[in-house]
């Protein structure tokens, strides 16, 4: 009687250590998991530079490409935008959409081709108060000469592609 008294009590009491642990994974996971997920992810800056850490208001306001400075940046759209002053930056964060380059700032040529091409800072138009970017140079003048038909079809092609 005694033995079995023991061993009920032994059994007992694995199972209340075993379950305690059980609960205790269960909301460590649990925790680890929401941290991850919401804390840690709105700290984390993105390594990706937009338009090659060009001054997207710049574009606008000094009519040419000025490179922007590590110390001003903001985080938009999933990638670090730069600035060249303090200014183009609040500006920026006021309304991004004005000042980012159309179509994620892939080469708007490309784009009415509907091909993905990486754009050259450097190669830019402002058409209709919109900063677009195309391949290179040589692209560019190219595409200045038929602008609007350019732009209708890369429009087309860009929300034919996200729709997906």
């Amino acid at each position: 009687m005694i033995l079995r008294s023991t061993v009920g009590q032994a059994v007992s009491l694995n199972y209340k250590i075993f379950s305690a642990l059980a609960v205790s994974l269960i909301l460590i996971s649990f925790l680890v998991s929401c941290t991850k997920n919401s804390d840690l992810s709105a700290n984390v800056i993105p390594e990706i530079n937009a338009i090659a850490g060009y001054d997207p208001v710049a574009y606008h306001t000094e009519s040419k490409p000025v490179s922007g400075i590590e110390d001003f940046f903001y985080v938009w759209n999933d990638a670090k935008w730069h600035f060249s002053c303090k200014e183009n930056m609040e500006l920026f964060k006021e309304n991004p959409e004005r000042y980012a380059p159309r179509y994620n700032a892939y080469c708007a040529f490309g784009l009415s081709r509907n091909d993905f091409v990486d754009a050259d800072p450097e190669a830019w138009a402002i058409v209709n108060n919109k900063l677009y970017l195309t391949y290179n140079h040589e692209i560019r003048n190219a595409w200045l000469q038929d602008k609007r038909n350019y732009i209708a079809k890369a429009d087309r092609n860009w929300h034919l592609r996200i729709e997906k």
